[in-house]
């Protein structure tokens, strides 16, 4: 099926640019300042406000973690095969901000949620009235329409930004390579505003006040984003790419007693019509990796030569069809190998924020939130993140001659490295924490450790850096290697590694109680074996990244030979929007 850049009135050299993807971080901003807010409080919220056991606020908050990652794949889908990414972005803008809404309502409302156990000061917490089912029906509604619309804003948002800088312009190819590090700076930034600003609301001025505050950044990130609209470069998709998938592989199978041509040329290539971009066609080139799928492209020819059977696409597919498929398969070795990192992620937005809460976190007579301690990587974020974009990039690309300094692959493996070295130091840290628990004679005491919060920020900043490269490396290698008509899906797909590490996470924990005999099953730190736990991260992280570099070297980058259309050669006025 057809894929086509929507024509617009205006001169498309005026569509786009800086000016464009402007409105895409503001979106970006607001609504991660709601997600992330969220994502560090609502286990309060489950536990404080909703009884729930600490067992279920835990595992609930994971879940929807992980489904909102999970489910981009899905607005990834809807993006490629039915509406524009802007579309995409604003429907699930919406629902977004309705789930948000109804969080709310359930918040303001005492008769929609259970009596606070802490509120029940004569009551013990095992008597707290449990949730009902409407109650709880209610709740999780609000919670998984907030999760599904924002997991269709994360398919959809990067890669409608992205859409703004066009590849093949060596004045906007440097801009493509920025786009994405002014995006992580954007989500950061939010993030920020998040676990302070947000955090400080739902602690002091109560959660329907917060959910509030929320539903308000949403939307007005979706006005922002609408603003927009007249100057964006919107790709209108038409297919599904599972179905152009689906079709490589049933006619490999059907051609497979075809005798190959011995020329590439013999293998049927894409028309016209099949992938514009613009006024340009879009023709991936044959590789040689998994050659049995080229059987997908041979043409069938009678015996005598004279005149060529052209049957329908489940029979006959394009080499630029066959290629996007081997480069989907191609991808699938490096996301994998790059789960680990975001299981260690994991571990430090829960391990580390409990340490948090046995340290001192006071600051000039402040307390600082434990909700809040996840401002410490994003602050050296913030930070590094300009530094990156105008002091590493200019002199790495002085050498390498690349738009992004280094290649993406390259990147994530510099993440993956800092990575592994941020594991070790949290071991080193964990183990500084304890010594100070037994030489002040304070292992099982409640009272704060005589030792500051902060030394917890070397770890952070190191892991900081780790996802400033890995993070933005694959957004930027996914969208970049993808098919024209599988953008939005590919950068689902990167985000599926934080949803697999969230859910293996957990696993891993499991795993390590059993087999070391308990070395995390105390729910006193203080006598938990947590720093043996952080090495031996550090030491998978080291043997994942072997993994990784082993798909990495395997890796084929796309090669697209891009050919001028005819002059008479015009979109199909049926096939724009």
């Amino acid at each position: 099926m057809a894929i086509c850049i929507e024509t617009q009135p205006k001169p498309r050299a005026k569509l786009g640019g800086t000016r464009a993807a402007l409105f895409v971080y503001s979106m970006a901003s607001l609504e991660n300042m709601a997600f992330i807010s969220n994502a560090v409080s609502l286990f309060t919220y489950f536990h404080g406000y909703m009884n729930f056991s600490l067992t279920k606020s835990a595992t609930t908050l994971t879940n929807l973690m992980g489904t909102a990652f999970l489910l981009s794949l899905f607005g990834g889908f809807i993006s490629d095969t039915y509406l524009s990414r802007f579309k995409t972005s604003i429907l699930f803008g919406c629902i977004e901000a309705v789930g948000l809404a109804v969080l709310t309502v359930q918040a303001h409302f005492p008769q929609l949620r259970p009596i606070p156990c802490k509120d029940a000061a004569t009551l013990k917490s095992t008597q707290c009235e449990a949730i009902t089912r409407s109650q709880g029906a209610l709740l999780f509604a609000g919670l998984y329409l907030f999760a599904f619309g924002n997991s269709g804003v994360k398919a959809a948002l990067p890669s409608l930004g992205a859409d703004q800088f066009d590849e093949r312009n060596p004045l906007e190819a440097p801009k493509l390579a920025s786009f994405f590090n002014w995006l992580l700076f954007s989500i950061t930034t939010g993030a920020m505003l998040g676990v302070t600003f947000l955090v400080w609301i739902s602690t002091n001025q109560g959660w329907d006040w917060s959910f509030g505050v929320c539903t308000i950044a949403v939307t007005m990130g979706l006005l922002f984003l609408s603003m927009g609209r007249s100057i964006y470069r919107n790709n209108v998709p038409k297919g599904s790419p599972f179905v152009r998938i689906a079709q490589v592989f049933v006619a490999a199978i059907r051609n497979r007693n075809l005798p190959m041509p011995e020329l590439a040329d013999d293998l049927h290539q894409i028309r016209d019509k099949e992938a514009r971009k613009g006024n340009e066609i879009e023709i991936l080139e044959r590789t040689d990796q998994f050659k049995i799928l080229n059987r997908a492209a041979i043409v069938r020819s009678t015996e005598d030569s004279t005149t060529v059977i052209v049957p329908g696409p489940w029979r006959l597919c394009t080499v630029t069809q066959v290629e996007e498929t081997k480069i989907l398969i191609r991808m699938l070795p490096v996301i994998l190998s790059t789960v680990f990192m975001n299981t260690c992620l994991a571990q430090l937005q829960t391990f580390s924020i409990q340490q948090g809460t046995t340290m001192d976190r006071s600051i000039r007579g402040f307390q600082v939130p434990a909700a809040s301690i996840p401002f410490i990587p994003l602050f050296f974020m913030f930070v590094l993140i300009p530094v990156y974009e105008h002091v590493f990039v200019p002199i790495a690309r002085k050498f390498t001659g690349i738009p992004t300094g280094i290649r993406q692959l390259q990147r994530v493996g510099v993440g993956l490295v800092l990575s592994a070295i941020s594991m070790a130091v949290a071991g080193v840290i964990e183990t500084r924490r304890k010594s100070v628990a037994v030489k002040h004679n304070m292992v099982d005491s409640l009272e704060p450790l005589p030792i500051s919060v902060f030394w917890l920020g070397i770890q952070y900043a190191i892991f900081g850096m780790a996802d400033m490269f890995t993070l933005v490396g694959l957004l930027d290698f996914f969208y970049a290697e993808s098919s024209s008509g599988m953008k939005s899906l590919s950068t689902a797909i990167s985000w599926c590694s934080l949803a697999f590490g969230y859910y293996t996470s957990t696993v891993v924990v499991n795993v390590v109680n059993k087999v070391s005999g308990g070395w995390l099953a105390s729910n006193n730190l203080n006598r938990d074996n947590l720093n043996y736990f952080y090495w031996l991260l550090a030491g998978l992280s080291v043997a994942n990244f072997g993994v990784y570099l082993m798909c990495a070297s395997w890796y084929k980058y796309k090669k697209i030979d891009m050919k001028q259309v005819d002059a008479d050669s015009k979109v199909d006025p049926e096939e724009t929007v």
